[in-house]
Parts: structure tokens; sequence; C-alpha cells
């Protein structure tokens, strides 16, 4: 498969990027006009596929709207083939590396999974419980909702 304009911005410090560009190989699955999607080179499950944009950019909201909307187009059209998989898919966005983002590059990851993989809920990926007192709640959505 090979890649068409518009051109991407590319970081070659990137892997994305130079998935993108084609100096990395990649098993490509489909791609639009700013995204690409393929398989991950280093499986959670048996189909865990990645889609990213084409152009370099470290967080969802550095995408521009098109990008964003050509972005989880592409992630819509992929869930229906990951799901053929196991029946059940785990999306997932790290959006920094607060967040555990491991490639500064915006990605997404479509990772089959079912009731016997050993993976648990969102919540199973912390050790405990945060307590928030009603106040802090009330600040938190204010600032949300402005």
């Amino acid at each position: 498969m090979t890649l068409s304009s518009p051109k991407p911005s590319f970081d070659m410090d990137c892997i994305f990027c130079r998935i993108v560009s084609g100096s990395i190989p990649a098993k490509l699955l489909a791609q639009t006009k700013h995204s690409i999607s393929f398989m991950d080179a280093f499986p959670l499950s048996k189909g865990h596929v990645l889609v990213i944009p084409k152009s370099h950019h470290e967080r969802i909201q550095d995408l521009d709207r098109d990008e964003n909307t050509d972005l989880f187009s592409l992630v819509r059209g992929m869930i229906a083939k990951v799901d053929s998989i196991s029946g059940a898919t785990l999306l997932a966005v790290h959006n920094g590396t607060g967040a555990g983002q491991e490639i500064p590059h915006v990605h997404v990851h479509l990772v089959p999974r079912s009731d016997s993989d050993s993976a648990g809920p969102i919540h199973s990926m912390f050790n405990s419980r945060m307590e928030i007192t009603e106040f802090e709640t009330e600040q938190l959505y204010d600032k949300l909702k402005s």
C-alpha cells in the first residue's frame, strides 16, 4: 500500500512518522486522507491495531478538525473488523506522557478483548480508588463545563 497526499508533517525521530513515510515497514491495513491503520508490532492480543494521523501531533487536541474527524472515522471503520476477532474491542488513547503515552504521536489502540484475556476494566488499571470531596467535584465540574 502506498501513501498518498496531502503531504503530512513529519518528525523523523518519531517511529510512527517513519512508518507513515515508508522508511519503516508496517502491516498497513487501511488509510484515508489524513490517517492510517496498521498492525501493532508489539501486540497485547491477536489482532491489536493502531490508528494514527499521518501528520505528527502529540495530543488529540493538536489535530485540526479535519484530521480529528478523519482519524476517528477510520477508527470507527476498523472497530468492526477488530471486533470480528474476539467479539469485543478495547479502544484506548493515552493523551500525553502522564497518561501513559509511550510514543509522542497521537495513536488509538484497538485491542481485541475477551472475558478470559486477563485484562480487566479500566478501573483495574489503578491501585486504589480516589477519594474526592463534593466541593472538589463541584470545582472540577465548573472548570470542565466553562
